[in-house]
């Protein structure tokens, strides 16, 4: 009997934390071409830039969440968060040393703003080249809805 409930709980915990096959599908044929992000920094895709240097662009996005939305991209492509290296770790504090300027820049760093990231299919990656979400210049509210109930704790 443990050992078929082990084999259930194994299943159960796999299935839960496992990307789907569809998901990783389209991850695969989207890491087998250029990332938009990619064409955009080669002038093969066009944008409003509002920043760009030798590591880092930054650029408005093509749908808007709020009046200041930029997206704040390191010219190497890394896909997710989880495949980064510790080499990297320099390139990541340039990106929020970008957000943060852009924020001054723009008005929102005094009222406030959201710095994002999103990684793999939970939180709805759909370009696998991270990029930071800069979102402010409205008042945004929580980043996800406040509809989990946390069963470690007792009313």
């Amino acid at each position: 009997m443990k050992l078929v409930c082990g084999f259930l709980l194994f299943l159960l915990v796999t299935s839960v934390q496992a990307q789907s096959e569809a998901y990783l599908k389209k991850k695969a044929d989207k890491l087998a071409v250029k990332s938009p992000f990619e064409k955009i920094w080669d002038d093969e895709l066009p944008a409003e830039v509002v920043f760009k240097d030798e590591e880092i662009i930054a650029f408005v996005p093509l749908r808007r969440q709020t009046p200041v939305h930029f997206l704040v991209v390191p010219k190497k492509r890394i896909p997710t968060i989880n495949d980064l290296e510790d080499e990297d770790a320099y390139l990541i504090g340039r990106m929020y040393q970008v957000a943060r300027d852009l924020a001054k820049e723009y008005g929102v760093a005094e009222t406030g703003y959201r710095l994002a990231m999103n990684n793999n299919e939970d939180s709805g990656q759909s370009v696998f080249h991270i990029h930071l979400h800069l979102l402010g210049g409205m008042k945004t509210g929580p980043m996800v809805e406040q509809t989990y109930v946390d069963p470690r704790k007792k009313d």
